[in-house]
């Protein structure tokens, strides 16, 4: 199973190009937030994409713009990069073309409820016209539904075969690349757009995941403020962002010429099916993700070179995915570094996993490891090589990529360099 396009729109760059590089140097896309007033709230910054950044979709599909939320804004920006560098569009079997989305619909703004509220007289009775009047109209519902994001990619790319929504929390955009890996392997699609999407910086966004006591509330300035590993770490900092893979039969990518950056070996999920918010005090669903993962690619545990930790930066994810890299690895943990993307880039909830499956990929062809930025104070429990503070030339051929979600969901990805023959 090969990889023929990637695309990204992060807070660090536009494309998959300026991402890397940014990261490379080990900048961070945290700032304090614009997008809304925060005025009153524990946490006043994010990592936010740039308007400007996000590009029109192709042709006729300009029409469906109604019906597309920013995060689907960011989705077929980071698709138009992934599809052009694949040159999907030369495909003639549209039918053998799959899409598998992490997404979770669009996230409600104050102004939704304000116009909703409006629209009531308080005794029970609706006012339908006036709720039209106040903006709320059936595109409003169409925004927020999860099965409308895969639709839309799938209208707009033509994209005929399997469409999928995957709304599984942080591992979805890792779990979208496993099913489409899954959908290829089985011989129901040639190929597939697979990737993740976020965009859920609004005021009841972010409100929400502070009543869940998920975000740093204590941080110097904004880009210190993400630290996995870090013994100072106290909650993640939340972002926006898209990250799109053509994934495709070798075979088929042969025969039309596509460019090949590497290939997707394995995936292993499980769950935890333990509480909502905490993670398996074990880390029992980490460590079965990351050992199917590696069974599923055929390879050794000692091949893998590197892993892209999921690495919040909260107190307890850090710890307990040391512990699941331990229990897998036994005494060679402390010899495979890992590092997260998400002291750079915060966390883009949906969209991490793809995101970071790219930059795995990416850093695997430019025999690079990405750092683990505001690593400055060692942490007991976090004792591994988590490549602090400055990127690391590194060649290596195997790779991990986690991605464990609220809910107890898991997903590791495992992915190699394209070796032909």
């Amino acid at each position: 199973m090969v990889v023929t396009g990637v695309g990204m729109i992060t807070p660090l760059g536009r494309n998959t190009g300026e991402t890397f590089e940014h990261a490379r140097q080990g900048r961070s896309g945290i700032d304090y937030l614009r997008a809304f007033d925060t005025r009153g709230l524990p946490v006043r910054i994010g990592g936010e994409v740039a308007d400007r950044w996000i590009q029109q979709p192709p042709g006729v599909a300009a029409r469906l713009e109604r019906m597309a939320s920013r995060a689907i804004q960011l989705m077929w920006t980071a698709a138009m990069e992934a599809t052009e560098q694949a040159k999907l569009g030369r495909i003639r079997d549209r039918y053998r073309i799959g899409v598998i989305l992490g997404y979770h619909g669009e996230t409600s703004s104050l102004g939704d409820i304000a116009r909703i509220f409006r629209a009531w007289d308080g005794d029970g009775q609706w006012d339908a016209t006036r709720l039209r009047q106040g903006g709320y109209d059936a595109f409003s519902l169409v925004r927020h539904k999860v099965d409308v994001g895969p639709t839309l990619i799938s209208r707009i790319f033509d994209c005929r075969g399997s469409s999928i929504g995957i709304a599984s929390a942080c591992a979805a955009g890792g779990q979208a690349i496993g099913e489409a890996y899954r959908l290829i392997r089985s011989r129901r699609a040639d190929a597939a757009i697979a990737g993740g999407c976020e965009a859920s910086l609004t005021y009841l966004g972010l409100s929400g995941f502070i009543l869940l006591k998920a975000l740093t509330e204590r941080y110097t300035s904004p880009p210190t403020a993400s630290r996995p590993f870090d013994r100072k770490r106290s909650g993640f900092v939340i972002s926006e962002g898209a990250g799109a893979l053509v994934l495709e039969d070798l075979d088929h990518a042969r025969e039309r010429g596509a460019p090949i950056l590497g290939e997707v070996l394995g995936y292993g999920d499980s769950t935890d099916a333990y509480r909502i918010t905490d993670i398996h005090p074990q880390a029992d669903g980490a460590v079965l993700a990351m050992a199917r993962a590696i069974e599923d690619a055929g390879v050794e545990r000692g091949q893998i070179g590197y892993i892209n930790a999921h690495g919040t930066s909260t107190v307890q994810n850090d710890a307990l995915e040391t512990l699941a890299v331990k229990r897998v690895f036994g005494e060679r943990a402390a010899s495979v570094p890992l590092s997260s993307n998400k002291s750079m880039l915060g966390h883009t909830i949906g969209a991490a996993g793809a995101i970071e499956a790219i930059l795995t990929l990416e850093g695997i062809r430019q025999s690079l490891l990405l750092p683990t930025i505001n690593h400055e104070t060692p942490d007991p429990r976090c004792d591994l090589d988590y490549v602090p503070n400055v990127a690391r030339r590194f060649p290596h051929r195997i790779a991990l990529s986690n991605s464990f979600g609220f809910g107890g969901h898991n997903a590791s990805v495992c992915v190699g360099a394209f070796e032909d023959g």
